[in-house]
């Protein structure tokens, strides 16, 4: 497990760096620091970071790789841009895909790191900005929140709040069951109170994936341990407010309206996906699209901006062939990853096993929110995922 000591790590990233590599390792561990907290601040710090790369592939310090994971990831960069020039609005599209840029994450974390203490300051980081946006979280809970009031922490939205705990805690659990030394403990506190923030958003999607990362962590680790989870589930959902109760029995009922509305966009999201089956109807119009009275959405229905799902999204708006470039990309990964896992390098398994259990959680939570859409939810993601590559350059 990486153990990044608070007093001596500084020390030994500054050592035999020059001044682009230390502001390079800065940038990223100050993105990674915020990224529970202010999306305004990552973007900053990860333009940064891209600054200070492109110095440094300039001098020929750093190589342009990346994991052969991303090969995909470039195949639905690509696919999206075309898609852009069909689209029913083009500038919109074009727009919007400048949020792809975040997908240099990969090549920037993948070759930005000489030493294990870089990574280490990047992951202790990430610890730091959990531990804030988590009590920041139960402190509004207990002195302002109303009752039955779904907490956001930090973000502007508790889905995208579930969408990130579901990632860290996915992550965390990695490391305290592969991992070795008394920071396990911090990680496991870490992990219970974001599991607490997690409940408070009342974020179904987002509970459902941090359940699927126990369960790949469990799997991994001691795979009969995995009857535990719905026992641990009974007894969470005993010990609950009523209001979680509520929220939990509602996964499994078709008379709220929300459940209603997910069922309505996925008809709809069919029928967009039939009419525009090749490029889609181009990022970002899907909502300008579903306002014709034929894809049978109400009124309250169409003033939301997506379908409420990564696949009938990503269909709709850039067509089938760049959703089979996602779904690519992620199982690409998965096989990567599960590569790592066997390696059985007590240093690397840790970060894999908790990137898969994050992977696992994003794609499952992703079939009922269009987590991969928000900015937030995809820049942790991505750096989650290229981590234990980063990893393995560094020792090889």
């Amino acid at each position: 497990m990486l153990r990044p000591d608070p007093y001596n790590i500084f020390k030994r990233v500054f050592a035999g760096n020059n001044t682009w590599e230390i502001l390079l390792v800065l940038s990223l561990a100050f993105s990674i620091l915020f990224s529970l907290i202010s999306i305004s601040l990552v973007q900053v710090f990860l333009a940064l970071a891209l600054v200070f790369w492109i110095v440094l592939l300039i001098r020929r310090e750093r190589k342009y790789l990346f994991p052969s994971f991303f090969w995909p990831l470039l195949a639905y960069s690509a696919l999206s841009l075309m898609s852009s020039a069909f689209s029913v609005n083009v500038l919109m599209s074009f727009t919007d895909c400048r949020k792809m840029l975040l997908f240099l994450i990969v090549p920037i974390v993948y070759t930005a790191y000489r030493k294990k203490e870089e990574l280490d300051l990047a992951v202790f980081a990430l610890l730091a900005s959990a531990f804030a946006s988590t009590i920041y979280s139960l402190v509004y809970y207990v002195l302002k929140a109303s009752p039955g009031q779904r907490v956001k922490g930090f973000m502007g939205h508790y889905m995208t709040q579930a969408g990130i705990l579901a990632l860290f805690g996915s992550f965390a659990l990695g490391l305290i069951f592969f991992g070795r030394g008394k920071w396990r403990i911090a990680w496991a506190a870490g992990l219970v109170l974001s599991g607490l923030a997690s409940i408070l958003t009342l974020t179904r999607s987002g509970w459902i994936g941090l359940a699927v990362g126990l369960c790949v962590i469990l799997l991994i680790w001691k795979p009969k341990t995995i009857i535990l989870v719905p026992v641990a589930a009974g007894l969470l959902f005993f010990v609950s407010p009523q209001a979680v109760k509520n929220r939990a029995k509602s996964i499994f009922s078709l008379q709220g309206y929300s459940n209603w509305e997910r069922i309505a966009y996925l008809k709809a999201g069919i029928e967009i996906i039939k009419d525009y089956p090749l490029f889609g109807t181009g990022p970002d119009t899907v909502d300008m699209v579903y306002q014709n009275p034929k894809y049978g959405l109400d009124e309250s229905a169409k003033r939301n901006v997506h379908l409420h799902s990564n696949f009938t999204q990503i269909a709709a708006e850039r067509g089938i062939v760049t959703l089979a470039a996602w779904l690519a990309f992620l199982i690409w990964a998965f096989v990567s990853l599960i590569k790592r896992l066997k390696t059985k390098d007590p240093s690397i398994v840790p970060l894999a096993a908790g990137s898969l259990a994050a992977l696992a959680a994003l794609f499952v939570s992703g079939l009922f929110e269009y987590n991969f859409g928000d900015s937030e939810v995809t820049t942790l993601f991505l750096f989650l995922l290229a981590a234990p590559f980063a990893l393995e350059r560094v020792r090889s």
